[in-house]
């Protein structure tokens, strides 16, 4: 059991809650990776959707997903709704990130929570999109994956790539400046369009 510490500090009463708060890095490719190559091949064999249309929706989904990733980040994460219950809620889904920015069990979503969200998005998609919401929804998954992945590595890693030490400079100006911007975690796009960058 991960256990509470100066670095990841406790935040339910509930040891059993408090538990599912905390998770290592590693936990979140173990289950999307296999859910992600099911998803897309399964849209190819068991629906016989085309290589190129399946490659262009999963394309389709992971950029949506940036944009998604960022909208999430700028509006509800750093949201205090204006009730005594307000400040509560905003540590709980982001603000104890930033207040404890250097927690390594507490950079990307708890399982239990993420699969929720799709648990209620995938079937959303397929009211939508039918057979073609399966590599859709690998494609969005997929750039979630690669959101939690990212931003555990701008955190924790030694990045060595061009590329990645901007990203890591783009996240760490939004941590440590107060000007509210630099929303974008895995791509610096949206900022550039929304002019928060």
């Amino acid at each position: 059991m991960l256990s509470a510490t100066p670095e990841s500090p406790r935040m339910f009463e509930s040891d059993f809650i408090d538990m599912f708060s905390r998770i290592p890095w590693y936990v979140v490719p173990i289950i999307y990776v296999p859910m992600i190559t099911g998803f897309f091949a399964y849209g190819i064999t068991g629906y016989q959707i085309g290589i190129t249309e399946a490659v262009m929706l999963f394309a389709a989904g992971y950029f949506i997903w940036t944009l998604t990733e960022y909208w999430l980040h700028r509006t509800v994460f750093h949201w205090v709704p204006a009730a005594s219950w307000g400040p509560r809620f905003h540590f709980l889904l982001h603000g104890v990130h930033h207040d404890y920015v250097n927690d390594r069990l507490r950079l990307v979503m708890p399982p239990a929570a993420s699969l929720a969200l799709a648990a209620f998005f995938l079937p959303t998609y397929w009211l939508i999109l039918g057979p073609l919401s399966l590599p859709f929804f690998a494609g969005k998954t997929a750039g979630y994956l690669s959101y939690d992945m990212i931003h555990y590595y701008t955190h924790h890693g030694k990045p060595s790539s061009g590329w990645m030490k901007r990203l890591r400079a783009h996240h760490m100006n939004h941590h440590h400046n107060k000007a509210k911007r630099k929303y974008g975690v895995s791509t610096m796009f949206w900022d550039h369009v929304f002019r928060t960058f």
